[in-house]
């Protein structure tokens, strides 16, 4: 069974298991953001290297169209476990989503940047009042756009895309720009279709971008279970960075790139993600903060205190082949 077949399976009984019976102890359910993203490379070679099996799990899989609706679905109690930026989190919170990041995964937006088609004239001052695209409102997208405009001192309008349309509306002149991560951004310089106005690991200051995420309730109740996951989770991430030739040949098949453009991915994206996870300490508490005070001037509002948002009581020990 493919990938993309399996997660669709994984998307039905996920809803089934809201309304239905308690689901098996040894069940993980993980949202991913989007298709084509760094996430769905770490969590497929978990499930494929039987690293959620050594820790006597089974994982379901689901793919969302972007960091935003995979929140909601953890919110809505539909997948036990997501990645996203520490703004949704605190967002979240506030609206009564009590939920907390339990592993770092990302201290930079590698791979991110602002695209226009290549036969745009447009520079950054030029999107002034034009069309951004993003996945969604209270994405990694979204937020890197509203960043944009502040930084720039430029206004513009954003418009949700989905994953999965990001690139078709930006080549196709529904959007003068899109933010676009990787390998998208990747594949479109290296075709010659899309060139780069801004690149975000660039111009952004180092912070936490992604982490791991549960709600409070199924930490407290479950946290073995969150413990195993974790495991198999950065096994999985060592397994990447001590395979290559495998890795990049999975993310070829995943996203239907070409070897080269996996290869960039992996050199551009696997290579920097972190490896311990752990969330103890200031230092990880002050990229925390940060993380949510980028996220403050993109769009002005009230925002949580990173120690509210972080749960140091999970240690990833990454689980062996």
């Amino acid at each position: 069974m493919n990938m993309f077949r399996r997660l669709a399976l994984a998307s039905l009984a996920a809803v089934a298991l809201v309304t239905g019976p308690a689901q098996a102890a040894d069940t993980i359910r993980i949202g991913l953001p989007t298709k084509s993203y760094w996430p769905t490379t770490i969590a497929e070679t978990a499930v494929r290297q039987r690293l959620f099996d050594k820790e006597g799990l089974r994982a379901e899989l689901t793919v969302y169209r972007s960091g935003a609706e995979s929140f909601e679905a953890m919110a809505a109690g539909a997948v036990d476990m997501t990645l996203d930026p520490p703004s949704l989190v605190s967002n979240g919170r506030r609206k009564g989503v009590l939920s907390r990041i339990v592993a770092k995964a990302s201290m930079g937006n590698y791979g991110w940047q602002l695209m226009v088609p290549a036969k745009s004239d447009l520079d950054l001052k030029a999107l002034n009042g034009r069309r951004i695209g993003i996945t969604a409102a209270g994405s990694s997208s979204d937020l890197l756009a509203q960043w944009t405009g502040q930084d720039a001192k430029i206004e513009f309008a954003r418009t949700p895309v989905g994953g999965n349309g990001l690139v078709s509306n930006l080549l196709g002149g529904k959007v003068d720009a899109a933010v676009v991560y990787s390998p998208l951004s990747l594949q479109l310089t290296k075709s010659g279709e899309a060139r780069a106005v801004l690149d975000y690991a660039k111009a952004v200051p180092p912070n936490l971008t992604q982490g791991w995420i549960v709600l409070d309730r199924f930490a407290d109740t479950r946290g073995k279970l969150v413990q195993k996951a974790l495991n198999a989770l950065y096994g999985a991430v060592d397994f990447m960075r001590a395979n290559r030739d495998i890795t990049v040949k999975l993310i070829a098949e995943l996203y239907e790139v070409p070897p080269e453009i996996a290869a960039l991915e992996y050199d551009t994206t696997i290579m920097k993600l972190e490896t311990d996870g752990s969330m103890a300490g200031p230092k990880i508490r002050d990229a925390v903060q940060l993380s949510l005070d980028l996220a403050r001037v993109g769009s002005p509002r009230d925002v949580v205190p990173a120690d509210d948002i972080i749960s140091a009581k999970f240690e990833p020990v990454p689980t062996k082949l």
